[in-house]
């Protein structure tokens, strides 16, 4: 499976939630995304999109908002902690969005995501059928405990 992971703010390539797609026999396209620059940032995602065309694009935090942002070309979404509502992003959710979160996450509300699954619900007539699935997992806002990983696998695989 091709997976464009995107990851969060503080993290960089070669994390451990894109190391762990890649052990378990995925190829992971993980480029840098800067900082101090959304826009670019996103800029970068839909590159990575338009020329390698993964099945799955998983986007962490920050990488989460950016990853609703962009086209992912019929690319299934995989969401950890989506930061949409902190970075104003409005987001795109097509069908088949998988959102991994923890109720205790104390940088990323998990109201946050209740809310994300609201919106698809308003443009299932845009969005043709939505289906969200939200899946509660992990120990904090890194999601990267064994729980939280395996669940990650686990949506990957569906």
């Amino acid at each position: 499976m091709k997976i464009l992971f995107l990851h969060g703010l503080e993290s960089k390539p070669g994390g451990t939630k894109a190391k762990f797609l890649e052990k378990a026999g995925h190829t992971v396209f993980n480029p840098f995304l800067p900082k101090h620059s959304l826009e670019e940032s996103i800029a970068i995602a839909q590159r990575v999109v338009e020329k390698e065309s993964p099945d799955i694009v998983v986007g962490s935090s920050r990488g989460g908002a950016i990853a609703t942002t962009i086209d992912t070309k019929g690319a299934r979404l995989i969401l950890i902690a989506p930061a949409w509502k902190l970075y104003g992003v409005m987001p795109l959710i097509d069908s088949n969005t998988t959102v991994l979160h923890c109720l205790k996450d104390d940088t990323v509300p998990f109201e946050h995501t209740v809310e994300l699954a609201s919106k698809a619900n308003i443009t299932v007539e845009l969005a043709s059928k939505a289906n969200i699935t939200i899946i509660e997992c992990g120990t904090c806002h890194r999601m990267s405990d064994e729980l939280a990983l395996k669940a990650l696998l686990d949506a990957v695989q569906v």
